[in-house]
């Protein structure tokens, strides 16, 4: 008898201490893809928010691409079945997310939009959007493209996901400023769904059919890595006018010997360390800003060792 009172009260201590160390709650960080510098600097925002956050935990996942919808609707549907505290959502479409962010608003759950909007049919089930103000962003590229090329000739554009929401905004607004400030002829936009190798040939293919190109834009980052590598590889680096977009040590690199003329570079850290930060807040019941301008920074050969652009770029 006296074994038997000593293993319950054994047990019901273990009990008492497991109830009062409950586990950390989880903010899932749900991105694109995970295979980019970009999103990994997101990556380290959002774990440095979750480390200066007593009882909460960031965990990070990605689609296999940017395309991969059906994919990155399953990563969102699982961390509402695992009854996560918060969502830090990058959609890679504003229209095929929607659903899933529905159930997670149907199940309490906040979620927290970066870098890419949904629809505006979704509007009612997240709490914040964080990003870029990408049309602002497309704006300053083609404003710097016009400043070096003039107004008349002929560029291209070479964009990355066709539809996805930072997409319609950055390319559409650096086509509507081009179209409105000159009478530059655009070529394209071409597509390399956010893979570098289709970028570079796309590129290529470009310079090789364009013999009078006076520029271009590289939209995202493995977007204007190929970009970059086609006007090397083809012998046009510096004689082709090209802005690039996002901050990695390649841009970086062509930045520095004078393959790009700029790049326009989010801040991808903020995005996730923001994101994070919110997303806890919306799940204490706190109100949240809708929209917050995460910024843009434009970076040349000038400003690109000044703390200004060292705070952005990665």
């Amino acid at each position: 008898m006296k074994k038997l009172l000593t293993t319950l009260l054994a047990s019901t201590l273990v009990l008492a201490s497991s109830a009062t160390i409950a586990a950390d709650k989880e903010i899932a960080v749900i991105v694109k893809t995970a295979n980019s510098d970009f999103w990994q600097n997101v990556k380290k925002g959002a774990d440095a928010a979750a480390a200066g956050m007593k009882g909460y935990t960031a965990t990070f996942q990605g689609a296999a691409s940017d395309t991969d919808l059906a994919g990155q609707v399953a990563l969102v549907e699982n961390a509402v079945n695992r009854k996560v505290a918060g969502i830090v959502l990058a959609p890679s479409d504003p229209d095929a997310l929607i659903p899933a962010i529905k159930k997670a608003w149907e199940a309490k759950i906040p979620v927290i939009l970066i870098d890419s909007a949904a629809a505006d049919s979704g509007k009612a089930y997240y709490r914040s959007f964080l990003a870029t103000d990408n049309q602002k962003a497309g704006e300053l590229c083609a404003q710097a493209l016009i400043d070096k090329v003039g107004t008349t000739g002929k560029i291209a554009i070479m964009s990355y996901t066709a539809g996805s929401g930072s997409e319609i905004g950055r390319v559409g607004g650096f086509k509507k400023y081009i179209e409105t400030h000159s009478k530059l002829q655009i070529v394209g936009p071409f597509y390399s769904n956010s893979q570098m190798g289709t970028a570079l040939n796309q590129t290529t293919d470009v310079l090789a059919a364009n013999a009078d190109l006076k520029g271009l834009f590289g939209a995202n980052e493995p977007t204007a890595i190929g970009m970059g590598r086609a006007l090397v590889q083809s012998g046009k680096a510096g004689k082709v006018v090209a802005i690039g977009f996002d901050g990695n040590s390649d841009l970086q690199g062509f930045i520095k010997d004078g393959t790009l003329e700029a790049i326009a570079v989010q801040s991808a850290y903020q995005m996730g360390n923001l994101g994070v930060k919110t997303a806890v807040e919306a799940s204490q019941g706190k109100t949240v800003p809708k929209f917050l301008d995460t910024g843009v920074v434009m970076v040349t050969k000038k400003n690109i060792d000044t703390p200004t652009a060292k705070n952005v770029l990665y």
